[in-house]
């Protein structure tokens, strides 16, 4: 069994992390914002966010994330072999776990709009894919 190459790891994680906070932006800006500053007008959403420096510390997580998928795929390309194929194997295992669950429970019981869960979701589900095909593309032995 081969070793993980650590450093290509990173250097997957850093890229991925870039892809997935565009996916964030992206999906938070564009397909969001306006949802957002409803949901603030009518008391569903806090004006200022609980945690100072949250825009931060999110892109910290989503680079974090990254690492996790980038890790994920060195480990797995041995017995699943290398390539786009294992990575985006990597990347809907990922995503979905990140980005399913805990959606379908908010748009199942909140009271805000379903298309912040199916927002965040998707955020979660694309970046991770995204992530893992950057990550994939970019690991050598």
């Amino acid at each position: 069994m081969a070793a993980i190459n650590h450093k290509r790891v990173v250097i997957g994680a850093v890229a991925g992390g870039v892809v997935w906070t565009i996916v964030s932006m992206l999906v938070n800006t564009v397909l969001l914002a306006d949802r957002y500053a409803a949901a603030q007008q009518a008391g569903q959403f806090l004006q200022q966010p609980r945690y100072p420096g949250f825009l931060v510390q999110w892109i910290v997580i989503l680079f974090l994330l990254s690492w996790v998928v980038a890790i994920l795929y060195a480990g797995v390309r041995a017995t699943c072999g290398p390539g786009p194929l294992t990575a985006l194997f990597v990347g809907v295992v990922v995503g979905f776990a990140a980005g399913f669950p805990q959606n379908f429970a908010m748009a199942t019981w909140s009271t805000v709009s379903r298309y912040f869960p199916l927002g965040w979701m998707i955020e979660m589900w694309a970046g991770a894919i995204l992530a893992a095909l950057v990550a994939g593309a970019v690991y050598k032995d």
